[in-house]
This record gives structure tokens, C-alpha cells and sequence, in this order.
């Protein structure tokens, strides 16, 4: 089912600029029993983006009420929140613009989820790169190219997911999700400055170790430390925790920190 501005439709005009230059935001979140997961977060990280764009936002009160009857009616589902600019007049300029358009798109949760929460997943090494922008990175904006050649590589060689790096050789994220490993009980995870999306789960997890005395370490580091982990998982919104059991050729067991992570996330 799909929603845009309130009402039930499929429709769209095609002057939207979203669809013209990828101009918006959006954020993809879990629904468990009919309540959105991690919402104040996910609407924080919204109107961050929002800010940066220079898009006006929207009543939050007024979209939480969309959202709720949009839910589907499942034990887990999702829901994607989408805003764009709006519709405007040709070229770059927002000035034409009148008001924001938002698209709520209610879907059932992904079988292959599940089986990776039981089963671990699989990770290639994509062979592209992403590029560096520190204007927009930590951001999940509209434009989403690198992610869908990315998502492209990874289907030809067969595998759900895989490790990016950027065009220095630093590791980054996979092509849907934060990436997380354990070395000497010490969690790390890229630094996004310069490159991908800061997940809502990736916060979740950060503040949860936090306040378990997990010592995180979030910075640069090339692939071979990853190879060189205890144990590595992964995180998005919808998916939860589910932890890497190859990398390639490289083996991880699920270790404890991990189990902890997925005990906390995943109930």
C-alpha cells in the first residue's frame, strides 16, 4: 500500500523533484505489533537531512498519524517514509517550490531477513568504490546510484551483500546496511564523514555498548582489519542485528559481544 500526503495512492506527478534530482529524504523502519521501532530517531535523523537540504519539514504529529494507518496488521513489518522537495518548475532552483511531498510505503518484512537473523549472512567485496562527500555523507538522501551499482555487483556474483570501501581503501558500510566487527572485545565501525549513512541502528548499538561498558572505536581501517576480526555483524533499521559469517573466503563464528548485540536488538 502506498500513501502520498495522507492519501491512499500509487500516483505521483512526475514533476516531482525527487524523481527530477533526487532532491529528499528518506528512512526505512521496522514495525513490530503495530508500533514503529526506534521512531524518535528515525524522525531526528530525518529532520537533520531535512535541515541540510533546506527542505521545509512537515508536521511530525501529522505524519506519525499517516504512518500509523499505513501499518500492516503483521507480527514485523515496514514502512518507508519518503519526502521530496515538491513539485517545482524546471531546473536546479528549489524557489519554485511550493511544499513537501511525503510517500509512506507499507510492505511485509522480507523473508530473506529472517533467514539471515538465524543463519548469519555471506559478504562479497564489491570491487567499486565509493566516492567521498563530506556535505552529504551520514545522510540517506534521495540519490542512492552508488548503492543500486553496488547492489548490481553484488548480484552478478551471486551474494546477498558485500563490503564497500571508498576510493581511499577504507571500509565503509555493505551496500544495505552498517557494518560492525570485534577484535579483543573492543567494537569497531567506520568513521562516516566522507562517505555512507549513519544507520538508526547503528546509534542503537553505539548507545547500547555504551551503557554496557563496550568499549567502541569508530575511525579508518582497511580491509585487512577486518579480516583480522573476532567477529563481525551487521545492522539496519529493518533487519536488526545479524551477524557475517564470511567475508570472502574468511570464516567468523558468532561470538559473545555479537550475541549480546543481537539479544539486545533482535527481542
Amino acid at each position: 500500500m502506498y500513501w502520498v500526503n495522507g492519501q491512499a495512492t500509487d500516483m505521483i506527478s512526475l514533476r516531482d523533484r525527487s524523481f527530477q534530482y533526487g532532491d529528499g529524504c528518506f528512512t526505512t523502519m521496522l514495525v513490530k505489533n503495530n508500533q514503529v521501532q526506534h521512531w524518535d530517531k528515525h524522525k531526528e535523523r530525518m529532520q537533520s537531512c531535512l535541515e541540510l537540504l533546506g527542505i521545509t519539514p512537515p508536521s511530525w504529529q501529522q505524519v506519525e498519524s499517516w504512518l500509523s494507518k499505513a501499518i500492516i496488521a503483521d507480527a514485523k513489518s515496514g514502512l518507508k517514509l519518503h519526502i521530496s522537495r515538491g513539485e517545482g518548475g524546471r531546473g536546479y532552483s528549489p524557489n519554485q517550490v511550493i511544499s513537501p511531498s511525503i510517500t509512506i510505503n507499507a510492505f511485509n518484512y522480507p523473508v530473506h531477513y529472517e533467514r539471515w537473523l538465524i543463519k548469519g549472512i555471506r559478504l562479497g567485496i564489491c570491487s567499486l568504490r565509493l566516492g567521498l562527500n563530506p556535505l552529504l555523507a551520514g545522510h540517506k538522501h534521495n540519490n542512492r546510484l552508488e548503492q543500486v551499482l553496488l547492489k548490481a555487483e553484488m548480484d552478478k556474483e551471486g551474494l546477498p551483500d558485500g563490503v564497500v570501501l571508498d576510493i581511499n581503501d577504507n571500509v565503509i558500510e555493505t551496500t544495505s546496511a552498517n557494518i560492525f566487527w570485534v577484535k579483543e572485545d573492543v567494537i569497531y565501525t567506520p568513521d562516516l564523514s566522507n562517505a555512507g549513512v549513519k544507520g538508526v541502528m547503528q546509534r542503537v548499538i553505539i548507545d547500547f555498548a555504551a551503557k554496557n561498558k563496550i568499549d567502541v572505536k569508530t575511525g579508518q581501517y582497511a580491509l585487512e582489519e577486518l579480516f583480522n576480526a573476532d567477529e563481525v555483524f551487521v545492522s539496519n533499521s529493518l533487519l536488526g542485528v545479524a551477524q557475517v559469517d564470511f567475508i570472502g573466503k574468511q570464516a567468523y563464528d558468532k561470538g559473545p559481544i555479537t550475541k549480546q548485540i543481537q539479544e539486545m536488538v533482535n527481542s
